[in-house]
């Protein structure tokens, strides 16, 4: 089996659950996604930030990704997330990615419906499909950094008009959910009024949410019974991103809540094994603890558990 596009994960999905869409950064966060999907018969996206990029490399994460693929046997789509230009989008598509985001979402609307046109017309004649984005989350996630003031919710007119324009496969928009760290500034809410509005106007069409972690507070409190100093945090709530998934949602992003559930568990097995320097001994506990988590999203989060 060879890696594949969202294109028959979110047509399955439209409607009824939707598919999680995990950032990884090395072998052990591919392989507790990989095992979690597995067990739970889920379909799975990996996707890959510039800032993984460079930390791992192109080559290194394409070779993991493959192996993922030979070793679960899945239909994995490998993702690019939150493409600033069009240059490494272009290479993301040479490189072997099935999917891109260009995310045009700084710019003024003619100026990103101009990238991501030009984004498009690259990627769908190599079989590569394209997410954009229309509306500006709060919050920091590697170079994407947007200030509460500057954060906007998508305008329900303006995304069907660029989703004509433009040609892409699916519209990240932005109804309230939030970046990162940003999420410690309390809980998300939903604007499904809005949501609904977008989606009646796209009928059909898939749509995204980033910054989707639900931040668990057993999570936080574990990071810092070991050393941290994580805020009392709250993101958003489970039961809101299962309404979004009946909505017209397809794919939800889910970043900050796998760094938490590694971080805890490495906190945690260095502090109770302080005279051991192996790291297969702390990265096997890390493995573990994003297996659990991811399992956890795609039973009870995301309802794509036996969708495959």
């Amino acid at each position: 089996m060879s890696l594949v596009t969202s294109t028959e994960m979110f047509s399955k999905a439209y409607g009824s659950y939707a598919v999680g869409a995990f950032n990884v950064n090395n072998m052990e966060i591919i392989q507790g996604i990989g095992e979690a999907a597995v067990e739970e018969r889920a379909p799975l996206i990996l996707q890959v930030s510039a800032g993984a990029r460079r930390y791992a490399r192109h080559v290194y994460l394409m070779k993991l990704v493959e192996a993922a693929v030979e070793d679960t046997g899945l239909p994995i789509c490998l993702h690019l997330d939150h493409g600033e230009d069009f240059e490494i989008c272009k290479s993301c598509i040479n490189g072997g990615f099935t999917s891109v985001m260009i995310d045009g979402s700084k710019l003024p609307f003619e100026e990103n419906i101009a990238l991501t046109r030009q984004v498009v017309d690259y990627a769908h004649p190599r079989g590569v499909v394209v997410e954009a984005e229309l509306g500006r989350l709060a919050g920091v996630e590697d170079a994407v950094r947007v200030d509460s003031k500057d954060a906007s919710y998508t305008n329900p007119d303006q995304a069907a008009e660029f989703v004509e324009r433009t040609g892409c496969d699916s519209l990240a928009v932005a109804i309230g959910t939030s970046h990162g760290a940003y999420k410690f500034k309390g809980a998300a809410q939903l604007d499904f009024e809005r949501l609904e509005k977008i989606a009646s106007l796209l009928p059909g069409f898939p749509l995204v949410l980033h910054g989707a972690s639900t931040v668990i507070p057993e999570m936080v409190a574990r990071c810092n019974q070991y050393g941290g100093k994580i805020e009392d945090a709250q993101g958003v709530p489970e039961d809101m991103l299962l309404k979004a998934g009946r909505m017209g949602v397809c794919k939800i992003n889910i970043d900050t809540d796998l760094r938490l559930a590694m971080t805890a568990a490495i906190r945690e097995y260095l502090a109770l094994h302080p005279a051991d320097f192996d790291p297969r001994q702390y990265l096997g506990p890390a493995r573990e603890a994003i297996k659990g988590m991811v399992r956890h999203k795609l039973k009870n989060v995301l309802n794509c558990s036996n969708r495959m």
